[in-house]
């Protein structure tokens, strides 16, 4: 039987956003466990999430990285920062992310935060928009936002605009 090979990702940073304790009651007391959210990036426009759950810490936390790396979504960059604004829904959290020129930085909380610094974003804005400030349903929304966002080369290419574009000097290179 031939085994199954992944593709190599080269460096990926690991980052844990989230870890909790969680205890169940059972007939002899409590049973400990541990939950952990982690987000892997490789800071060129790769990003995933893994909620790994576990007896013991590390058990956890590589449950929730392999996870990760098996989500891995490609994230369109325009230079340091996102190609447009964006607001998405997902459960009851709701998270807005816009550009921002260079220089700015990372203007986000701390999930949010993780999710784009993974991604190499360097100038942003952002805001949580519902009341839910969890981190365990913050990540996904800004990961899916971050999946929402689309390249406007490969929009206007896909609208078969992409020459008349470039020949009115809006976009780079009309290939």
């Amino acid at each position: 039987m031939r085994e199954r090979m992944e593709p190599e990702v080269p460096s990926l940073t690991e980052r844990l956003v989230h870890l909790r304790r969680v205890a169940k009651t059972v007939t002899g007391g409590k049973k400990l466990s541990f939950s952990a959210l982690v987000v892997v990036g490789d800071g060129q426009g790769r990003v995933g999430y893994g909620l790994g759950k576990g007896a013991e810490i590390p058990e956890a936390i590589r449950k929730a990285s392999a996870k990760a790396r098996k989500n891995l979504i490609r994230v369109p960059l325009k230079e340091t920062t996102i190609p447009h604004e964006i607001v998405a829904k997902f459960g009851a959290a709701k998270v807005m992310l816009k550009p921002a020129s260079p220089g700015t930085g990372v203007v986000a909380g701390r999930a949010v935060r993780a999710v784009v610094e993974a991604a190499g974003i360097k100038d942003v804005l952002s805001k949580i928009l519902s009341a839910s400030t969890n981190p365990i349903n913050v990540v996904p929304v800004t990961v899916k936002a971050l999946s929402l966002l689309m390249d406007p080369e490969e929009t206007l290419a896909r609208r078969g605009k992409l020459k008349k574009a470039a020949e009115e000097g809006r976009v780079g290179s009309g290939a």
